[in-house]
């Protein structure tokens, strides 16, 4: 082994000895690269090889070359890249197809040595390396894509590209994405249109294009129109024949496929939902008839998004008495909404859009087609705009459909608060009767919110006790916090200290928790050191073999406080050290270290 490592050693010497006589390395530097080498060459020439020797191998020769390419840049010379780069080029791509070799079923290691060959312009080796990784995992389409795309964009061989594409549909060919974007479909939809700008240049220049091989077929997309028909035999999806639609119309020669696939898409996919919503949308798009006149001013252009927008819904409404089904709603509804939050400087485009979108609501609740989620929207949408009777009427409909639903229940709740009702506490104790306890927590907080504003303390004090006796688990950490804050805000620290001494023994807490109280006494004139005490340590109790910045705090106030007695730092830190685990003790000892070097 070792006659290997010298023999590899001596294979650098060459480049280095460029690398020192050119001046973009001292002698020094090059000894430690030899040494380095020579350790790396170590590591991958025993007869136990580990993957991440080879991977630190080849971040080493990366990082030298961006070293070059820097030094080379500083001094301005630009010769030798024969004797010095590629040299190291070669050698980090046999490390990888030895490590590619071992470890077949890595493919971030495939992808790496890929990455490496389109950034170290090694190109004639990467469509080899692509060849070898599809071997492999021609399980994978997405590598498939990313093989055939290079070859077409980067090579600029779209034959290449397709013979590609065929052999991975060979090995899957139900697969969408080989189809769409960024693949088959258009790859031919891009070579024909690359073919199409070659032959107006040729034409441009006046020169005879008869003898050049431009067939008229393949300039019209014939064969993005075959694959278009056989991807329709194996992949019968509405969604998968939008995407392609959509391909389709970013090439302006491709009108007569556009209207194919759209009459398939309409005679194919009537019963699904994403058909018509491509349809209807579609009238956004068509332009006023040509012999019609363009409309010039603001309020004429207004008129005609407007009548747009009305054709849209009109394909809309057949579509919903064609396929009543929440999904068709809901691709109504969507429209609507898009369309409303567009904006604009219209008062008559706002106004019929809003009206849109109220009547979309309103028919499909009175179909029974509306989801929970559309039930808030228009709730929502129906406050934004202050009408709050019809609001009411919407929610009272909607928790009755949906009665386990929190979201519901604050929609409700948020509506009779709105409206000033003198039933929303009422409201609150139905609301939990209905709900499971597991999910009423934001409805607790809502009621805290709610009657800190608009009841006494006392009945504010009275909610929080019920959601603390209620509520359990994680969730009362957040009712623990709110209840503390609370009672310092509405009543000072003496309500806080009370509240604090009430729920010490009630787990689970936060650190928060704790740190709010701290916090409360430190802001009192008269901020006694002994509160603080009991304070950490109660904190402690529950924090301290976890948060290293409790105890660091505890010391700061032993230290800093009029009251606090330095001689107690020294038990405080060993106390840390016992009961601190793992990384948060190595955090405390390093904070501990920079705070006295602070004070020295």
């Amino acid at each position: 082994m070792a006659e290997i490592i010298q023999e590899r050693i001596e294979d650098r010497l060459p480049e280095l000895e460029q690398l020192e006589r050119i001046g973009l390395f001292s002698r020094a530097e090059i000894k430690a690269i030899i040494k380095k080498a020579s350790d790396l060459e170590y590591r991958i020439q025993r007869r136990a090889l580990f993957k991440e020797d080879f991977i630190n191998y080849v971040q080493y020769e990366i990082n030298l070359l961006e070293l070059i390419q820097r030094r080379r840049a500083r001094i301005g010379y630009s010769f030798k890249k024969d004797e010095i780069e590629n040299s190291i080029v070669h050698r980090v791509q046999g490390v990888f197809r030895r490590a590619s070799a071992k470890w077949k079923d890595d493919v971030q290691l495939w992808l790496s040595y890929v990455v490496f060959c389109k950034k170290w312009a090694a190109k004639a080796q990467l469509s080899k390396v692509f060849s070898a990784m599809l071997a492999i995992h021609s399980n994978k389409p997405a590598l498939w894509i990313m093989a055939a795309k290079w070859e077409m964009e980067d090579r600029l061989s779209s034959e290449s590209a397709r013979q590609l594409f065929l052999r991975a549909l060979r090995f899957h060919p139900e697969c969408p994405k080989l189809y769409q974007e960024v693949s088959y479909f258009r790859m031919e939809l891009m070579h024909a249109e690359k073919l199409r700008k070659e032959k107006q240049e040729f034409e441009k220049a006046k020169m005879d294009v008869g003898a050049l091989d431009y067939p008229e077929e393949i300039l019209k997309g014939e064969l993005a129109r075959i694959i278009y028909k056989n991807s329709l035999s194996i992949i019968k999806d509405a969604e998968f024949h939008v995407s392609l639609l959509s391909i389709a119309q970013l090439f302006d020669f491709a009108k007569d496929l556009q209207k194919e696939i759209y009459d398939d898409l309409q005679a194919l996919h009537t019963d699904d939902p994403l058909t018509w919503d491509y349809v209807a949308r579609r009238e956004l798009e068509i332009e006023s008839q040509s012999g019609e006149e363009q409309p010039t001013t603001k309020q004429a252009k207004a008129v005609e998004v407007c009548r747009k927008e009305e054709r849209c819904c009109a394909v809309y409404e057949e579509a919903v008495k064609t396929l009543p089904t929440e999904a068709m709603w809901k691709c109504y509804i969507n429209f609507c909404l898009e369309r409303f939050a567009k904006k604009t400087n219209s008062q008559f485009l706002r106004e019929k859009r809003l009206e849109r979108t109220m009547i979309a609501f309103r028919k499909a609740h009175e179909l029974k087609l509306l989801l929970e989620f559309q039930y808030k929207q228009w709730i929502e949408l129906l406050l934004h705009h202050d009408f709050i009777k019809e609001a009411l009427e919407v929610v009272v409909a909607g928790t009755e459909l949906f009665r386990d639903s929190v979201t519901m229940w604050q929609m409700k709740l948020q509506v009779l608060i709105d409206s000033k009702s003198p039933d929303v506490a009422a409201l609150f104790e139905e609301a939990f009767v209905h709900l499971k306890p597991q999910v009423c927590l934001p409805l607790w907080i809502s009621w805290a919110e709610w009657s800190e504003g608009a009841q006494s303390q006392e009945d504010t004090e009275a909610v929080f006790k019920k959601a603390i006796l209620a509520v359990r688990g994680s969730d009362s950490v957040t009712l623990k916090n709110k209840y503390l804050d609370w009672a310092y805000r509405s009543a000072g620290y003496k309500k806080a200290r009370a509240v604090f001494k009430s729920l010490q023994e009630s787990r689970p807490f936060s650190v928060d928790f704790f740190r709010k109280i701290i916090q409360f006494e430190k802001e009192q004139e008269s901020c006694k050191m002994a509160n603080l005490r009991e304070y950490y340590e109660r904190a402690l109790r529950e924090f301290g073999s976890v948060d290293s910045d409790l105890w660091m705090d505890y010391i700061k106030e032993e230290l800093n406080h009029p009251l606090g007695k330095p001689e107690n730092c020294g038990q405080i830190y060993w106390r840390a050290m016992k009961m601190l685990q793992g990384e948060s003790a190595e955090v405390f000892v390093a904070k501990h270290a920079m705070h006295q070097a602070g004070h020295l």
